[in-house]
């Protein structure tokens, strides 16, 4: 009895100690809001920005902050119930694997994890009637390493050859129709007005997917402006510093691969390699979940090789994966790196590190550079890829990926002619016109050559030598054109006009003819082309869409021309019939059909699918009343210019909280739809001219 006193004392006097040092922490920091509710979080110390960063989340998206941090430990089905188990086996796993190697990440790095951690537990603490769910959770730096700690294990079980087709399948089709990712732009200072380099950052994400705009400075150490992920401060995809900045766009690189290893007959659970028998390694984990009102257990049985896990036996067959950055727990300090880069060297160095195993990279900096990268830790494969279904039969190591490609091997390009870098998701070939990366200086397994409509719209907006301004680049971002339409309208108004089509079928035609191209919220002629194009596809079934397709020689000038006139018209035909009945009518407005409906407005809105050839990308979802109202694609952009200052401009779409009532939840929207970004607060003379609020963690409202 006398020892469990003393260790409930130890429990207790620990954790007082840990609330009076949260407490000090949280008097260094100020929280600064400007319009819009934006959050520029100062403090004296690296923890102390993290702390405050934290808390600023959970103030605009509460308990979401939290799930991440109980699931990468590995208890979120204590939370949820069994439903959530599967991952917490893993990621207990994982987190693991973080409490063995947190030692080894350095300083820097250690003090914002262990500055959000305690940025949470002291809100917590301080709204102890908010999460009731939460209560008595506290969480460490261990947690948030956890979150940026890879860690891939098996078995997929008996559906093993379904699971690798679609495990190695491409992620972006070259068919699909939304164009799912984001746009990028750098220009060197020949292409600017002022002589300074500019970044512009448009991704292309689910409205759910949970951006949050903040300002973080330590005096002298780090000042960066840019978007931190909800639930964690290492997911930064894209931002500036007085000094650079950068943005990513999805490459989706083929990261790994699967091996078939020789099951030895002799031995059980053992495999052949280079003519010994090695045992498998088995973890057992035990997993804890909500059962009611009860906490149940389940144990389960995970094996390891020493090239990867184990995720299928059949046939004598052992099958690993073997994928690119497994165990890497130094993501997070690779963007540490990043963000306290202060020129191009210390952030490329960084970059090296490819502790981020995947994205193109483009940066732009206060020296006038600007670069570009298709950043993937891809294997360096001494034997060719098992491809999109079959695994590759080893018997000696030597057979199996040991490293990624080297960072400076990599398709990249530095201060191009023509001063700009440009990408939509589509590989590395044409970044720029004027030096086009050739695809035979580089692995048959990198991806090849593609410029889909949404790319070639990039490039007619901003290829050539036009000196720009910020605001003029701002306003090109905001292009409404639909290129598709650009490309193939004409052929299909000649075969329309020279079929012989009904009296309200040829008004049709009319409508389309006078259309302009575009899918602008007051354009007329979009809404039914679309629906034509959709019928087109599906009609077409997987063939070929185009008379003339594009080609690699004729980047610019492909595709071409309607495959087939016949199933064009009755395509048509379809589409005329289908609107009519769904809207009323095929004499719409887009924006009468395209809504933005957020925290009670309902706006008319433009941009369309990226797959249409848009550059201002939005998708769409029915709503109950049949029109089309917004699900995702523009969310959080920027556009950056490296003056003395930083002048810049963003929009956060969905708003800085999700909660509705937030007077921050929807301020943006109205700005989004009308094609404008707001103006970026960054210098403290522009802080303090445009508060709204300050104050410090924890204090009392």
């Amino acid at each position: 009895m006398k020892r469990i006193l003393l260790i409930l004392h130890s429990i207790f006097f620990c954790t007082l100690l840990m609330a009076q040092s949260n407490a000090e922490l949280a008097q260094s920091i100020e929280i600064r809001r400007t319009a819009y509710g934006v959050p520029h979080i100062k403090a004296p110390t690296l923890k102390g920005v993290a702390f405050g960063l934290a808390w600023c989340e959970l103030e605009d998206y509460g308990e979401r902050v939290i799930g991440p941090l109980i699931s990468a430990r590995g208890d979120l089905a204590l939370i949820n119930g069994y439903s959530s188990i599967d991952a917490d086996f893993i990621n207990q796993m994982r987190y693991k694997r973080a409490t063995e190697v947190y030692h080894r990440v350095d300083q820097d790095t250690r003090d914002l994890m262990e500055g959000f951690a305690a940025g949470v537990n002291y809100y917590l603490q301080k709204h102890p009637d908010q999460f009731p769910i939460f209560e008595g959770w506290t969480f460490t730096g261990y947690d948030v390493l956890a979150l940026t700690t890879n860690l891939y294990s098996g078995p997929y079980g008996a559906d093993f050859k379904e699971a690798l087709i679609r495990q190695k399948a491409r992620r972006d089709s070259l068919e699909s129709i939304n164009g799912a990712g984001s746009n990028v732009w750098a220009f060197a200072p020949s292409r600017t007005k002022s002589g300074k380099a500019i970044l512009v950052r448009n991704p292309h994400l689910s409205w759910t997917a949970g951006y949050y705009e903040a300002q973080l400075t330590v005096p002298g150490k780090l000042n960066f402006y840019g978007d931190f992920r909800v639930g964690g401060v290492f997911a930064i995809i894209g931002g500036f510093s007085e000094y650079l900045g950068w943005s990513t766009t999805n490459n989706g690189p083929d990261l790994d691969e699967f091996y078939a290893l020789q099951a030895d007959p002799e031995k059980v659970d053992h495999f052949m390699i280079d003519g010994v028998s090695i045992p498998l390694e088995r973890r057992m984990v035990t997993a804890e979940f909500k059962n009611g009102e009860a906490i149940s257990t389940e144990t389960r049985a995970f094996l390891f090789t020493p090239y990867g896990p184990v995720v299928h036996r059949d046939e004598g067959k052992i099958y690993i994966l073997k994928r690119a950055g497994d165990a890497d727990y130094r993501r997070g300090e690779q963007y540490t790196r990043m963000l306290l880069s202060k020129n191009f060297e210390d952030w490329r160095e960084a970059m090296r590190m490819q502790a981020i195993i995947s994205s193109n990279y483009t940066y732009a900096d206060a020296e006038g550079n600007i670069f570009y990268v298709w950043n993937a830790a891809i294997p360096d494969l001494p034997l060719p890829s098992g491809g999109d279904s079959l695994a590759v039969d080893v018997t000696s190591s030597s057979q199996i990926w040991k490293a990624p490609i080297p960072f400076d091997e990599l398709p990249q390009l530095l201060n191009p002619r023509g001063g700009y870098l440009h990408n939509e998701n589509d590989p590395f070939h044409f970044t720029n016109l004027n030096e086009v990366l050739d695809p035979e200086d580089f692995p048959d397994y990198f991806p090849k050559p593609r410029l889909r409509q949404r790319s070639q719209h990039s490039l007619i907006l901003i290829h050539g030598d036009e000196k720009m301004s910020l605001e003029e680049v701002v306003e090109k971002k905001h292009s409404m054109k639909m290129l598709l339409a650009d490309q193939i309208k004409d052929d299909l108004i000649a075969i329309l006009k020279a079929s012989k089509l009904k009296k309200d079928m040829k008004k049709a035609v009319t409508h389309l003819e006078t259309w302009d191209n575009s899918v602008a919220a007051e354009s007329k002629g979009g809404v039914l082309f679309e629906a034509w194009w959709m019928a087109y596809r599906n009609k077409m079934s997987g063939k070929e869409l185009y008379a003339d397709p594009w080609s690699f020689d004729r980047p610019m000038k492909t595709p071409d021309g309607i495959a087939s006139s016949e199933v064009a018209v009755e395509a048509f035909k379809q589409a005329v019939v289908e609107v009519q009945k769904r809207y009323g009518s095929w004499d719409l407005a887009w924006g009468e059909v395209h809504r933005l409906r957020h925290g009670g407005l309902d706006l008319p809105i433009g941009g369309g699918p990226g797959g249409l050839g848009t550059f201002r990308v939005l998708w769409f979802t029915s709503d109950e009343d049949g029109k089309r109202k917004i699900r995702g694609g523009d969310g959080w952009q920027f556009a950056v210019e490296f003056t003395d200052p930083p002048k810049a401009y963003s929009i956060l779409a969905y708003g800085q909280s999700n909660n509705p009532e937030s007077p921050h939840h929807a301020d943006q929207a109205p700005l989004f739809a009308e094609n404008q970004m707001k103006k970026v607060v960054f210098s403290e003379e522009d802080i303090k001219a445009n508060l709204i609020k300050v104050y410090r963690p924890g204090e009392k409202e």
